[in-house]
């Protein structure tokens, strides 16, 4: 396990002493990404969600999917409707592209939706580690004061995900992130994928952040990667159960924070933008077989 850094040392301890054992009535509370249909019209999407144990729907816009843009040309009322139609509500909205520093409008949009998350990267410098690390998640936290004061006004957490190559990609800036937070409207995107593949060092991040520190929980594991072109068979490694990655002791420590954030169970598909599976029914398939091995984990 990678070492917690000295100053971290009594918020990590109160972290893990908070939650002393697993909850009996534990449940993931699901949310389907759009980009797992690749750019298939919401139309399509939406009977797909209750399919998958949920009843939220994550949207992303191009070039990981394109429903986002969908939404644009549908209009914000006819949207809404279809959402109704299929008892589905807005629960995120993914733009890295517009960034943590540009998501003023888009959590006003948010705000009308009914959506409460938007997910988003950690920008600044990148490949620091200790003292350097923790002053630099301080500084971009102080940068995020004007748009975390939107977020509170609109109720939407920002979820800062690990994405590689990031300001915030490792365990220690994820734990500086909450440790240093002043505003609950910023919080955790979790993707296993960006972490090492040591299910025990996430199991203990995931005690440290707690609950409160995690927005979104990516049941995504590394495999074979997701860059190149490779056969199904191998491209479906980053699917919970797929892979080799155990997430037996992950899903232990979600149950020891009584985690109810969003789980979204994910991976990429090369190139982007198609669906992880040829036909909406079997991207749900895929979605259904990695549910049954979590909740097998958790039950």
């Amino acid at each position: 396990m990678l070492a917690s850094t000295a100053a971290g040392v009594s918020f990590l301890s109160a972290a893990r002493a908070a939650h002393p054992a697993p909850v009996d009535d534990f449940k993931f509370r699901y949310i389907v990404g759009s980009s797992m249909y690749g750019y298939l019209y919401l139309g399509e999407i939406l009977p797909e969600v209750a399919k998958c144990g949920a009843a939220h729907l994550d949207i992303w816009p191009k070039s990981h999917g394109n429903q986002r843009e969908q939404l644009e040309d549908l209009g914000e009322e006819l949207f809404t409707s279809m959402l109704k139609k299929h008892k589905v509500e807005l629960g995120c909205i993914t733009q890295y592209k517009l960034g943590p520093f540009g998501l003023q409008n888009e959590m006003r949009v948010a705000q009308r939706l009914g959506c409460t998350t938007i997910v988003a990267g950690g920008r600044g410098p990148k490949g620091l580690k200790g003292a350097e690390l923790k002053k630099a998640v301080a500084g971009f936290l102080e940068q995020m004061k004007p748009h975390l004061e939107v977020a509170e006004e609109t109720g939407v957490t920002i979820a800062i995900e690990n994405h590689a190559n990031n300001l915030i990609d490792s365990p220690d800036s994820l734990r500086y992130l909450i440790e240093q937070r002043a505003s609950k409207n910023i919080s955790v995107a979790l993707a296993p994928y960006h972490l090492p593949q040591d299910s025990r060092l996430i199991a203990d991040l995931i005690r440290d952040l707690g609950n409160e520190g995690i927005e979104m929980f990516y049941a995504w594991e590394h495999g074979d990667g997701c860059h190149q072109r490779l056969p199904k068979e191998q491209e479906l490694k980053q699917l919970p159960g797929r892979g080799p990655f155990d997430f037996g002791p992950v899903v232990q420590a979600l149950k020891e924070i009584n985690y109810d954030g969003w789980t979204e169970i994910f991976m990429h598909p090369v190139p982007r933008g198609i669906p992880i599976m040829e036909t909406a029914a079997q991207v749900t398939a895929e979605i259904n077989r990695s549910r049954a091995y979590i909740e097998k984990l958790a039950s």
